[in-house]
């Protein structure tokens, strides 16, 4: 199947084409030619799946017509829960329009000036990727008009259950007319999502697609058993400094202020580390992913904030400091490596206090995560758990006795200075 016989607009099956897309993945095939007949649609699909296309392209099919209302305000509105994934649908939206003419798109988001955002709203856009907690306070200002709008997209719509959005996202909806189509994505389509379905969406069109089995295939899972904080950050630093682990990481904690402890702790033993999460504000989350992204920073410590969005090939390794508390966002982590065809590895560690969250996790995944230990570093008292165990086998590189490699410069920062990107115009 090419993404030309979907009866998608020339200038978007060019727009694939120019950036390398010849075939469509199972949930735009689905996903799309229902969209373009303006049913309702819930969508259950994982992260890397292709999601973003799914959306992205009807949209974009739709606003190729004239607008049924002329005003300010936009025709299609876009939530998703972070501000990573925000910019993400945004360059998906700037992608795929590039041979459409007139194209204008905004971003809406936590952390940017509000006078740009003002400007922005009071003028006609095509399309608006917005976070829910940014728009409810220009609606409670009274300054978003959804009189035009055509198309409610709901992006990550668990996640915005998880993180409490919910609620803002019903009061969203209730602003905008009822004749608009809406497409919900989630990662499952049950309990508390089924009934947000049922309670924005008419007759809304069902569709699942699985991630496919051999998605992480190219990542090495492993497990590490510690006895406490100390043993688990003395082992994140020997591995950091093994032969192994010589380009970038992201670790993974469970909390904001533990990911700036984290960051710090290793930036002062000699690492190239910096933090992300959701207490920074937009221009400083930028400059750090630039800086990721330029190689300058060489361990990104983050919040789950970083687990959804991030797209970097050279990301080696991925460590889950903490467990994620959702079984889900352990696939969504470990995926951040093994990018672009690319090897990768996941190193998890884990205590007496999280054989719970193992649990889950395993069953998720269906397998058990295999169990390494390293020389100098086995836990006293591991975790009892039916997983295989490579008790004595150690990390690759990571030898007993290997010496530590030499302090790498570098910096964490803590950057409060503002700023903001500017609205894209097409």
């Amino acid at each position: 199947m090419s993404f030309a016989s979907l009866n998608l607009n020339p200038a978007l099956v060019q727009a694939l084409a120019a950036a390398g897309y010849t075939e469509p993945t199972p949930v735009q095939a689905q996903s799309i030619p229902v969209a373009l007949t303006g049913f309702d649609l819930m969508v259950s699909a994982p992260t890397g799946t292709g999601k973003t296309a799914a959306f992205v392209l009807p949209a974009l099919q739709r606003l190729a017509l004239a607008p049924t209302k002329h005003g300010r305000g936009p025709r299609v509105l876009v939530l998703t829960p972070t501000r990573e994934l925000a910019m993400q649908v945004t360059e998906a939206v700037d992608k795929y329009c590039k041979f459409m003419r007139h194209m204008r798109t905004g971003t809406i988001l936590g952390g940017m000036p509000y006078p740009k955002q003002r400007r922005l709203l009071e003028q006609s856009l095509d399309v608006l990727v917005a976070t829910p907690g940014r728009l409810i306070d220009f609606i409670d200002q009274g300054r978003v008009d959804f009189s035009r709008l055509e198309l409610l997209v709901l992006d990550e719509a668990d996640r915005m259950l998880d993180m409490g959005f919910i609620e803002p996202v019903k009061r969203i909806a209730a602003k905008t007319p009822a004749t608009r189509q809406t497409m919900l994505f989630s990662a499952t389509l049950d309990g508390n999502i089924a009934k947000l379905g049922r309670e924005l969406l008419r007759d809304p069109k069902l569709i699942s697609v699985s991630a496919p089995k051999e998605n992480n295939e190219n990542i090495l899972q492993r497990l590490h058993y510690v006895d406490d904080g100390s043993h688990k950050h003395r082992l994140l630093d020997h591995v950091l400094r093994s032969e192994e682990c010589q380009a970038q990481s992201i670790v993974f904690t469970a909390t904001k202020h533990g990911a700036d402890r984290l960051a710090e702790r290793l930036f002062h033993a000699g690492h190239e580390a910096a933090a992300l999460h959701g207490n920074m504000n937009q221009s400083q989350r930028n400059r750090t992913l630039a800086r990721l992204r330029s190689g300058a920073v060489k361990v990104l410590v983050a919040t789950d904030v970083a687990a959804r969005g991030i797209d970097v090939a050279s990301i080696s390794h991925v460590f889950n400091y903490d467990l994620p508390k959702v079984a889900e966002d352990y696939v969504h982590r470990i995926g951040r490596t093994g990018r672009a065809g690319a090897t990768g590895t996941a190193i998890s560690f884990a205590s007496s206090e999280d054989v719970r969250q193992l649990k889950q996790i395993e069953r998720y995944i269906g397998r058990a995560i295999e169990r390494w230990s390293v020389p100098g570093f086995e836990a006293k008292n591991p975790v009892r758990t039916d997983g295989p165990n490579r008790s004595g086998r150690p990390a690759p590189g990571a030898r007993r006795g290997a010496p530590p490699a030499r302090n790498r410069n570098g910096g964490f920062r803590s950057d409060n200075r503002r700023g903001a990107s500017a609205p894209r115009t097409r």
